[in-house]
């Protein structure tokens, strides 16, 4: 894919930038993140010269198909809340590879990203000269990524890391790490080149994450992936918890901002807490955060401190998930990119906000169910502006446009292929609503899109 050059810094990184940007290059001249390599032993040797520094702090291991980087950052952010000194692995990153690596709370400054880069560098490339010397491919973006924040997270030092898995679980870098908590978020259909055709398939591979002993903590699961669960809990003596039966969301009322939440936990019972972010799903993505903080605190014997859990959800923020960035219209980013997040995304909508009109902007990459995709929009936006994202993965506006005329009609598809020239479109239709309630404007398709809308968002013109 066509590579996104990181956003402007901080005013307190520029001394670094030009170092900052030379190791995002490094990065991008290896295999990229949608090519990944099915193996662990690349990444393990990489870690083990450098002292395995994976083992330095505990690990909340996280995977599923949607879900997951809310669910992790719901769970550092409780886990700082409790004091402790936390490191959090997300991918991708929107505006600037620095997020991906987030210390106590902040993405990773570009000193210590280049300091970290510099430092693990000869032992990537003994690796590398190690590889080649076997005929094997040099380490991949996301190993080389995943070694670096390993690196990062012990000369933190981090008290607690919790690594969002890259794509799978099985062989995905991120499991040369042994989680003591295994979090699956809502498994479904996606990847499927790379992950299996099938959800049991999927979940198969993702359930390679847990490890003996463990603690396993899943979001509510089709049956098919639930007993994919249960037979790695079975295998690795672990305990496994699932929503619905360990513990769930009790209720959630919309409020301003996001909305209020009472949620059962393996241990309490939390009433009233406020999490800012739209959505029933973000509501399970808390209970399954609760369950799993609780299971790495207490062994899920132990109630949190109400006040500490209340402080460390209402401190969450997920950019890119349901994020509102204009106003007048008001137009929300969220990252859905599969028919079972688009579902999501359309009864949040529905639920969360009174549109008189619902207008979205979409693009969607190649390998993604971009008919799934609106098919599952269809009941909630009444006009799709079909365009395309910057990377050079994403489906030609027209390609797309046809797919969309396909599933709702001509009449309800308009093609911009310029992006800011999109959102002009969607705005106007929008401001076209009748009635009271005004238009809203949902982009969406793709975390490419996305990305690119909170770049413009950032330029002198903004989104106007």
């Amino acid at each position: 894919m066509t590579p996104k050059r990181n956003a402007p810094e901080p005013a307190d990184d520029r001394e670094f930038a030009a170092d900052a940007a030379r190791v995002y290059e490094e990065l991008l001249a290896r295999v990229g993140e949608q090519a990944p390599e099915p193996r662990l032993g690349a990444t393990r040797r990489a870690a083990e010269l450098l002292g395995d520094p994976q083992r330095a702090y505990p690990v909340i291991h996280v995977t599923g198909t949607n879900g997951k980087t809310s669910t992790s950052r719901m769970i550092e952010s409780v886990l700082r809340s409790y004091g402790l000194r936390t490191g959090l692995l997300t991918s991708p990153h929107l505006l600037r590879v620095n997020e991906r690596i987030v210390i106590d709370g902040e993405p990773i400054s570009d000193e210590r990203l280049v300091a970290n880069w510099d430092d693990i560098q000869p032992y990537l490339a003994m690796v590398d000269a190690e590889l080649g010397a076997a005929g094997d491919p040099a380490l991949t973006f996301f190993e080389a990524l995943t070694v670096l924040a390993f690196a990062c997270f012990a000369d933190a030092p981090a008290d607690v890391v919790v690594l969002e898995v890259g794509m799978g679980g099985e062989w995905d870098s991120t499991n040369v790490a042994d989680g003591q908590v295994a979090v699956f978020t809502p498994i479904a259909l996606d990847h499927q080149n790379r992950l299996g055709a099938t959800v049991d398939a999927i979940a198969r591979t993702k359930s390679g994450i847990v490890k003996p002993s463990a603690s396993v903590v899943s979001a509510s699961q089709v049956p098919e992936a639930l007993a994919e669960l249960e037979r790695a809990a079975e295998l690795t003596e672990s305990t496994l918890a699932v929503e619905g039966t360990g513990f769930g969301v009790e209720s959630t009322t919309v409020a301003v901002g996001g909305q209020v939440v009472t949620i059962r936990g393996l241990a309490g019972r939390y009433p009233d807490l406020v999490l800012p972010l739209f959505g029933d799903h973000q509501a399970q993505n808390a209970a399954v955060a609760v369950a799993a903080v609780e299971s790495f605190l207490g062994g899920g014997s132990q109630a949190l401190d109400a006040d500490v859990l209340a402080e460390g959800l209402a401190q969450v923020t997920s950019p890119g998930r349901l994020q509102i960035v204009a106003n007048e219209p008001t137009i929300l980013v969220d990252a859905a990119h599969n028919p079972h997040g688009a579902r999501a995304l359309a009864k949040a909508v529905d639920d969360y906000f009174q549109f008189g009109r619902v207008v979205a902007v979409i693009a969607v990459l190649t390998d993604k169910d971009a008919a799934g995709i609106v098919r599952a929009l269809s009941g909630t936006v009444q006009q799709f502006v079909v365009t395309q994202s910057d990377s050079d993965r994403s489906v030609p506006a027209d390609d797309l446009a046809a797919v969309a005329v396909g599933v709702v009609g001509a009449d309800r598809v308009v093609v911009e292929t310029d992006l800011a020239a999109a959102l002009r479109t969607a705005r106007d239709l929008a401001d076209e609503t009748e009635g009271d309630e005004p238009g809203g404007v949902v982009v969406t398709g793709s975390i490419t899109l996305v990305g690119d809308v909170l770049a413009l968002a950032q330029t002198p013109e903004g989104l106007s």
